[in-house]
């Protein structure tokens, strides 16, 4: 534990104008500052850099990409395999296992090591890999490295230690897994085909034992040779020469037959008493034309043959379809007996494989399912049911159901929430799904005892929200919303919605939700924002809908000819946006220039509409377009439930919506909400025309028709730059659109703001979208400019007006996380500066430009020569010597709490903490009626903005704590169903919960401590007095993308994700490092726009489209892992071969006394080439591995089931013995009995 203790002096801050905690307030980490206060600050910390430690939980979703399957029909565990070298494996839920190959290289085919806890994975880099599974996190026990040849299809024989490995070249390898050497025993493919073959049989696509004699070995090569080769003779019984192309092989048990699928959409039966030709040659989807020729066939990819002994065998493949189809479906035939099922998938099929009762080849099969690996889901189809239902899949394989486009992680929620969100949501669920268990049932896993209710919100690109239980690092689907029920679907054709073509207008952009007051707020990709609240009651509601007109204007030039005759004048608050409270206007409200105005992005439903228990819409709220420009995306949102307010902002301005009584408050520009407390001197629009801002926010009053009016004025009107670009499409933009305008803290789908440039699209599975900072960007649409030359003529003949045309739509598709769209701009900035600007203009899909410094300093900047150092940061922060006057500033953050608004306030009052791109935090004060009738009649007041502090680079986030260090949590109200039935005994009351700086510190007296994050910089200061007691820059080389106060081990602590990669982790409030983990060194942006922290030390991000990681922070979850994750191994005994009778196996001559080790061992095939193979040992040595592996709860596991099976042995030894007992007795009494019977019988008498 170690204890701070400051004593501030009363030393004054280096800004004589103002409060403002300039930088020079302090660098280094935990910097303390002089400031004015009466008293001292005692904190005791007690987190230390022991209490972090960073590791990966747990993966959940569908794997990406996939590539191979395999079960252990013992086990019945199931392995995937995919294109990045990731293999999952699954068992029963709870049962989820992540591992990864360090090459990265794609998985080609996976082996289990039937029921002895390993798994073999061949690479595309040729390389194999042995896992050990009898641990909780499977390592690498050996890999072999072929460099000549390369892998093609590999076989491990059940209860065999040598693998046959087929390669390119069409020879066949044999592998010993125990010590992964290869031995010398090789079937060259000349050797394999007849001497006067003159051309190659091609690769291995086949190798199979025969279930009759485990000495032959059945090689299929991709041409349409079949080899049998006698393993101890060395020879081939049997050569195969078909015309088309094998895909796969199958037997039939018996080894008496098997079955191929070939490239022409047929299934060959070969019979071994006759191999010159098949036995039975089909097209099952194959008819036969009017000419009398069959039809061409698609290729069937696999083929297995299956056999029962209750009916008919089955023939299950996948392909096969005429080519004449075209727009059908991926299928899956299952064809048993004379019936044949062509089951239609969503998605191409990557694999199959039919699960059977036997894990022998020689017995009869029974299969009983059917696993479907296709590229993004994973299907089970019952095979004991005739019409083959698919099994309810207990995973959660369907996270991108539609793509990803946000995500939210709460831990420790409130115990009731997740009960009654399943109440709610299995209550939609899906029927049809086969009675029967998940066959997947291996492992084990139990509820830890650091368990604690966790929620994961994941908004998607359809509209959709999924509520998903994440506790005990395992995920459910809790309950599904679907937002685009608020609005009505566009029709084709009509005016509005012929010009928005775009896929996903409903796409989800950010999520608010209050887990304990139950209120959940979407802000959606059209400028909208849906206000939901629970109940467990279903309803009739009319949808509120509220329009808000928060939009710059822009507005004609006054050339000076004109402007010499208008007087320069302009009424106070002028640049405020104007709110709209009418309902949505209709798609024919236009300008008289034919473009859009005052009318919202998409059409709320104007009817009665019945909505289901759960999350029902109380409010929506929409952006207008002006003059035919589309509203700007929203960029940071926060709702308080005590207060009922909802706050938004954009790059445009802030406005806040009193959600209860339904009605906008405020709606302000950026610029206006400083008043007379602007931090920086901006640029008059022209030398002529001068505007006044206003002395402060406008306070609600009676006269809203007045107030409404003022607002309805443009603000600030813009100049428009000289087109840069040859292209005549492109119209020239606002300088004011080209501003920094994008916020941190919340990545954008689409591009925000309207700057010209090219569009450039970035698979994320094809190219990381980041570059690297240093050096010059690869982006082929950033090209360097010479350094500083002028953006903008700043000559009054400079700038000329060119207003847009119709507008654009105002979403483009939204962006998931495998495919992006990005406005990327042709830079204009210095060299050296180019790839970074190329990764926020990635990053947030916005446009900036740096101010060109060429203008007094302000008493608010940082020097020239500091600014010239720190020149990341300067097209994102404050670091300009001054502002343009038409610069949009984005509002970034906004949190509400109760705060002090002013240095003077001796309470605290509820405020709202308003953060912006230019690192500005200003402090706005509101007064809200506390009696409940007070609250739903009278109108809350906002006063005038109060502090304005101020940081590098834009706002992130903001945290409270009392003087005591610890967290204050935001006010909230306590959930009511507001649909109950009326109770005249118990009326519904709001009850609040409010957490005072003051309530928790006596001792201190009043006042608390703020934690303001931004891209580059950590401040606490200490209110009311607004002194900076500590800073830190977190980094100089790259920003934040996201920063949060969370609670670890009972303590609070700032956790920062950077560009670079970076996971940190601050003291608070002493800003003291604690942790800094290169985490992600290639950081592409669907992990930057994903990451997210929360408390107990987790975080999340989305990995790939369809996975979500989780990580840990924390070294006390670190070290409770183990305990949390299941058990891939559990020792079970491996079920007996049947007894084949003496007649069958004497006849049918399978040889049990075949001896590989014999064959293939060094002793009779010598050792391989040494070039032909490298041996690489697994982590820490085989030897370590094997100890990991076995480990005590192994040990223990193994000796308690040997206990138990030797104790049921020996339970069954005394039955058996007492039966015997009774058997000898009764017979003795029997034979004693004829004795006395025939006792004096003579002999003749028998």
């Amino acid at each position: 534990m170690k204890k701070f203790r400051k004593v501030l002096d009363g030393l004054t801050t280096s800004s004589p104008g103002g409060p403002i905690g300039s930088p020079s307030c302090g660098s280094a980490a935990g910097t303390p500052t002089a400031a004015p206060t009466p008293r001292e600050i005692d904190v005791q910390e007690t987190l230390i850099s022991e209490n972090f430690q960073l590791c990966k939980t747990v993966r959940h979703g569908f794997p990406y990409q996939p590539t191979a399957l395999a079960f252990d029909p013992v086990q019945k565990i199931l392995a995937i395999g995919s294109r990045s070298g990731g293999v999952r494996i699954l068992g029963r839920p709870g049962v989820d296992c992540y591992c990864q190959h360090e090459s990265g290289a794609a998985v080609l085919q996976l082996q289990f090591l039937i029921n002895e806890g390993a798994l073999v994975t061949a690479c595309a880099d040729d390389t194999l890999h042995l896992w050990n599974l009898r641990q909780r996190r499977p390592a690498v026990l050996h890999s072999l490295k072929f460099n000549r040849e390369r892998i093609t299809f590999c076989h491990l024989p059940f209860q065999s230690k040598w693998l046959y490995v087929g390669t390119e070249r069409g020879n066949t390898h044999i592998v010993n897994i125990e010590s992964f050497i290869l031995s010398g025993y090789v079937i060259m493919w000349n050797k394999a085909i007849e001497l006067s073959t003159k051309t190659h049989p091609g690769p291995v696509v086949h190798l199979s034992d025969s279930p009759k004699d485990e000495g032959k070995l059945l090689i299929g090569f991709e041409s349409g040779t079949i080899v049998q080769w006698d393993l101890r003779a060395k020879k081939a019984d049997f050569r195969i020469y078909y015309d088309e192309a094998i895909h796969s092989v199958s037997w039939h048990h018996e080894g008496k037959q098997f079955m191929c699928s070939h490239s022409d959409g047929s299934l060959t039966l070969w019979n071994l008493r006759n191999t010159t030709k098949p036995f039975q040659v089909t097209f099952p989807h194959g008819k036969i034309q009017k000419d009398g020729r069959k039809e061409s066939c698609k290729p069937i990819l696999k083929v297995e043959y299956k056999t029962s002994r209750s009916s008919e065998p089955f023939v299950i493949f996948s392909g096969g379809l005429s080519y004449d189809k075209a727009g059908r479906r991926p299928t899956l035939t299952i064809m048993h007996g004379k019936a044949i099922t062509v089951l239609e998938m969503d998605y191409p099929i990557v694999e199959f494989m039919v699960l059977c009762e036997t894990p022998y080849n020689n017995e009869v099969q029974e299969p009983y399912a059917v696993v479907v690996l296709l590229e993004k889901d994973l299907i089970v189809v019952d095979l004991t049911q005739s019409n083959f239902p698919v099994f309810e899949n207990p995973y959660p394989m369907d996270i991108h159901e539609s793509p990803v486009t946000c995500t939210a992680y709460f831990a420790d929620c409130p115990p009731d929430i997740i009960p009654i969100l399943y109440s709610i949501g299995t209550k939609h669920k899906k029927t049809g799904y086969s009675q029967k268990e998940w066959p997947v049932s291996g492992g084990t896993w139990t509820l830890g005892s650091h368990t604690y209710p966790e929620i994961i919100i994941t908004g998607h690109a359809d509209g959709s929200i999924k509520f998903w239980d994440a506790s005990a690092i395992t995920l459910q689907m809790l309950y599904k919303l679907k937002t685009s029920k608020v609005f009505e679907k566009p029709k084709p054709g009509e005016g509005r919605a012929a010009e928005l073509v775009e896929e996903d207008p409903f796409a989800v952009q950010m999520v608010s939700w209050c887990p304990q007051s139950r209120i959940f707020c979407v802000v959606g990709i059209s400028a909208h924002i849906i206000l939901y609240r629970f109940s467990k009651y279903d309803a009739n509601t009319q949808i509120v809908s509220l329009e808000v007109r928060l939009q710059c204007e822009p507005e004609d030039v006054i050339s000076p000819s004109e402007n010499e005759n208008n007087p320069c004048f302009t009424e106070p608050g002028s640049h405020s946006p104007q709110p709209h409270h009418q309902h949505p206007a209709s798609p024919g409200n236009r300008t008289p220039e034919g473009m859009k105005d005052s009318v919202p992005c998409l059409k709320v439903k104007d009817r009665m509409v019945r909505v289901p228990p759960g999350y029902q819409s109380d409010l929506v709220i929409q952006l207008l377009w002006v003059d035919g420009e589309p509203p700007q995306q929203i960029t940071s949102l926060d709702i308080n439930s005590a207060y009922g307010l909802l706050a938004f902002g954009n790059c445009n301005g802030l406005a806040v919506v009193d959600y209860l009584q339904k009605t906008i408050l405020l709606c302000m520009s950026t610029l206006d909400l400083y008043g007379a407390t602007d931090p920086y001197q901006r640029l008059t629009r022209s030398p002529r025309r001068n505007r006044q801002s206003t002395s402060g926010l406008t306070e609600l009053t009676d006269n809203q028709q007045s107030i409404d009016m003022e607002r309805s004025k443009s603000p600030t009107s813009v100049h428009y730059p000289t087109s840069l670009h040859n292209d005549p499409r492109i119209l020239p933009e606002p300088v004011a659109s080209l501003r920094a305008s994008h916020c941190s803290p919340v990545f954008y789908l689409l591009d925000n703001v309207k700057g010209p440039g090219r569009k450039l699209s970035l698979p994320t599975d094809l190219k990381t979208d980041l570059d690297h900072v240093n050096g010059h960007c690869t982006s082929p649409t950033s090209q360097p400019c010479s350094a500083g030359k002028p953006r903008v003529p700043m000559g009054p003949e400079g700038p000329r007006l060119a207003r847009r045309g119709p507008g654009r739509p105002p979403f483009r598709k939204a962006q998931s996380a495998a495919c992006m769209e990005i406005s990327l701009p042709v830079s204009h900035t210095e060299v050296g500066h180019a790839s970074r600007r190329a990764m926020l203009q990635q990053l947030h899909g916005v446009t900036m430009y740096s101010h060109d410094e060429h203008h007094t300093t302000a008493s608010y900047c940082w020097s020239e020569r500091e600014s010239r150092e720190n020149s990341f940061s300067r097209s994102r922060s404050s670091s300009v010597s001054s502002i343009d006057r038409d610069t949009k500033e984005a509002i970034t953050t906004l949190q509400f709490g109760e705060s002090y608004g002013r240095k003077s306030d001796a309470l605290p009052t509820p405020c709202l903490w308003v953060g912006t791109s230019l690192g500005v935090v200003l402090l706005i004060p509101m007064s809200i009626p506390t009696d409940q009738e007070e609250r739903m009649e009278e109108a809350v007041t906002i006063g005038p903005s109060g502090a304005v502090l101020m940081l590098k680079g834009s706002v992130l986030r903001f945290g409270f704590l009392d003087c005591m260090g610890a967290l204050i949590q935001s006010p909230y109200e306590v959930w009511r169903d507001l649909n109950a039935p009326e109770d005249p005994d118990r009326p519904r009351r709001r009850k609040l919960v409010h957490f005072s700086p003051s309530s928790s510190q006596d001792a201190c007296g009043e006042g608390h401590l703020a934690v303001v994050c931004s891209e580059r910089q950590a401040k606490v200061f200490l209110m009311p007095s607004q002194s900076c007691l500590f800073v830190h820059n977190i980094t100089e080389s790259s920003f934040v993308l996201r920063a949060d106060v969370v609670s670890v081990c009972n303590s609070v602590c700032l956790a920062c994700f950077c560009a670079n990669g970076h996971v940190m982790t601050l003291s608070l409030p002493s800003l003291r490092p604690l942790m800094d983990v290169n985490y992600l060194p290639l950081t592409d942006m669907r992990i930057a726009r994903t990451f997210c922290f929360t408390n107990g030390g987790q975080a999340l991000y989305l990995s790939s489209p369809t996975e979500i990681q989780r990580i840990t922070y924390s070294q006390e979850m670190c070290d409770n892992l183990q305990e949390m994750l299941g058990e891939l191994f559990t020792p079970i005994e491996t079920p007996e071969a049947q007894n084949r009778g003496f007649l069958k196996g004497f006849f049918g001559g399978n040889a049990h006394t075949f001896d590989r080790e014999e064959l293939f061992g060094e002793a009779a095939a010598g050792k391989a080439s040494r070039s032909l193979a490298q041996h690489i040992p697994g982590q820490g040595g085989v030897e370590g591995m094997k100890v990991a592996a076995s480990g005590v709860v192994g040990e223990l596991a193994r000796a308690r089931i040997a206990l138990d099976e030797r104790g049921q042995r020996l339970g069954e030894l005394e039955e058996r013995t007492a039966l015997m007992m009774t058997s000898a007795e009764t017979f003795s009494k029997h034979a004693h009995e004829l004795m006395l019977k025939c006792k004096d019988k003579k002999w003749y008498q028998f």
